[in-house]
């Protein structure tokens, strides 16, 4: 796994035993600075791997991408640190001709940490960004099957997970053909989902008309705004939302569904993208004779 895992000496303890040394693998946190033309622009945590992805999509999140085109080229810097060592932790991007350089507002003040993307920005104003596409009018369907079915196919393909037990993981859905597209990990969330969106900038598939995103964990503001800024008209979430994501959602007029486990969801917005098939005629004859039973 290279720069991915790390392995540390760990004492397990357990009740009733004696304590045991052993290696254990970790997943590895390390910061990466984003640059644009140069200039610094945010630092952020992250796993290693994909990283050029990761700051594309940071890219799109904060409205400076929109298409391939808008992106020139990626690079790491050497010289990065006092001995001149490239640690490829510092990506210089350049935005083509046509695209404007970075707000001063969206100048990070301070580390974004691997628990939150937002948590830097300079300011409450710019918290929320407008996208170049319009979810609201995507035409999606998708039965409630397909969605129940997309977390256990997500941890399928966690590979990292299942040797460090700590990271999350983002993935895109054809929501058409239920085909997954990509998956990444990472140690925050928000990254994973920059990672999976910067995949589809890099493949020319912005806007993500009649996709899905699934996520691990709960859906944050800062999912739903990015799955917007990307054009997603579907976000997946394995656990809860917030208030404010399900605000969101609802005024950018993505589906937002919740807690997908086994065999049952919560959708919060627009659950008219998402069909479900009526029961058998036993199983309704037997849920009627239950409630009279009650």
């Amino acid at each position: 796994m290279g720069r991915i895992t790390a392995r540390r000496r760990v004492t397990r303890v357990r009740a009733g035993a004696a304590p045991t040394t052993r290696a254990d693998v970790l997943a590895v946190e390390e910061p990466l600075e984003i640059r644009v033309g140069g200039s610094s622009l945010a630092v952020t945590m992250r796993t290693p791997g994909d990283d050029v992805e990761l700051a594309a999509g940071f890219l799109v999140s904060e409205g400076l991408l929109a298409a391939v085109d808008d992106l020139r080229t990626a690079r790491y810097c050497a010289g990065a640190t006092e001995n001149g060592t490239n640690t490829y932790n510092v990506l210089d991007l350049a935005l083509a001709d046509h695209v404007g350089p970075p707000d001063a507002a969206l100048t990070r003040n301070f580390l974004t940490t691997s628990a939150c993307g937002l948590c830097g920005k300079s300011s409450i104003d710019s918290v929320v960004t407008r996208s170049a596409f319009d979810p609201a009018g995507d035409d999606l369907t998708v039965d409630s099957a397909t969605v129940l079915a997309l977390p256990d196919r997500l941890r399928d393909g966690q590979a990292v997970f299942d040797k460090t037990g700590g990271l999350h993981a983002a993935a895109i859905v054809d929501g058409r053909t239920g085909e997954l597209l990509v998956l990444r990990e990472d140690v925050g969330r928000h990254n994973a989902v920059d990672k999976v969106i910067g995949w589809a900038l890099l493949h020319d598939l912005l806007p993500l008309t009649g996709h899905i995103l699934q996520v691990s964990g709960r859906a944050s503001f800062e999912l739903v705004q990015k799955a917007s800024m990307a054009g997603i008209p579907m976000l997946s979430a394995v656990s809860a939302p917030s208030s404010l994501a399900a605000e969101l959602a609802e005024e950018r007029g993505i589906t937002l569904v919740g807690f997908v486990r086994g065999e049952s969801l919560v959708i919060y917005t627009r659950p008219d993208r998402i069909t479900v098939a009526e029961p058998a005629a036993d199983e309704t004859h037997s849920r009627r004779s239950d409630n009279r039973s009650a």
